[in-house]
């Protein structure tokens, strides 16, 4: 089956979704905690909790994101992402309750230290691999950060347990996952993959159950948010 990890994206202090990871392209959902509580609330078991202004390197929403670990991280596993570059934000965040943490720009530009966290913490580290085509982009999807494969096989040889794989161009465009991109990644590792990036029905999350290979999870954003199905809907696919 499908894990399901609603998004909260944490900009300004303010819940938000962004179109194809850009800066300035917000819509304001609410408060982190009232976004996260709803999720938890409609039966969600993992959450996916982004400080975007630690991605795009411009300032951080640790007193938001801590308030959602604390009050939700007994009653629901909690993955975040965003700033964690080095051993002192990653350690923060493990220590912080965070079941899993996912390191983006870290694998482009420190490959050697993201091997060690990766031999060091295991499955409580995935790895986010963005991409625009087959190219990886980092720094709050601002910069490029080399070819897809290189980069798989560098990390399976440190032996990662996960990637989120999150098409750019489609984030938050409602256009449907890039079915063939995941295609290809799971041909490429025998790593567990969680799908992200324009997801917007449950035909959608029906077509990503049929991949062969390791997508065994799917990040839900704007599909949530905008009412394109619910995630009790979701939750009640035989996937």
């Amino acid at each position: 089956m499908l894990t399901l990890l609603p998004a909260v994206d944490v900009r300004s202090g303010r819940a938000v979704r962004l179109r194809q990871g850009a800066s300035g392209s917000e819509t304001d959902y609410g408060t982190p905690f009232e976004a996260a509580q709803r999720w938890v609330d409609e039966g969600a078991t993992w959450l996916h909790v982004v400080d975007l202004d630690a991605a795009f390197g411009t300032g951080t929403n640790h007193a938001q994101v801590q308030e959602i670990v604390d009050k939700l991280g007994s009653v629901v596993h909690i993955e975040l992402s965003g700033g964690i570059r080095d051993d002192e934000s990653l350690e923060s965040a493990l220590e912080a309750g965070a079941a899993r943490v996912n390191i983006g720009t870290a694998a482009l530009e420190k490959p050697d230290w993201t091997a060690e966290v990766i031999r060091r913490y295991g499955e409580r580290v995935a790895v986010g691999l963005d991409v625009r085509g087959m190219t990886l982009a980092g720094r709050g999807w601002t910069s490029e950060g080399g070819d897809l494969f290189s980069m798989i096989e560098k990390l399976d040889a440190a032996g990662c347990s996960r990637y989120v794989v999150t098409d750019v161009n489609r984030d938050g465009m409602m256009g449907g996952p890039n079915v063939e991109l995941l295609r290809e990644v799971t041909a490429h590792t025998s790593a567990s993959v969680t799908a992200s990036g324009g997801i917007s029905s449950l035909d959608d999350l029906r077509a990503l159950a049929t991949l062969e290979g390791g997508v065994d999870a799917a990040i839900l954003g704007k599909s949530l948010y905008s009412g394109a199905f619910t995630l009790q809907d979701a939750r009640e696919l035989d996937i």
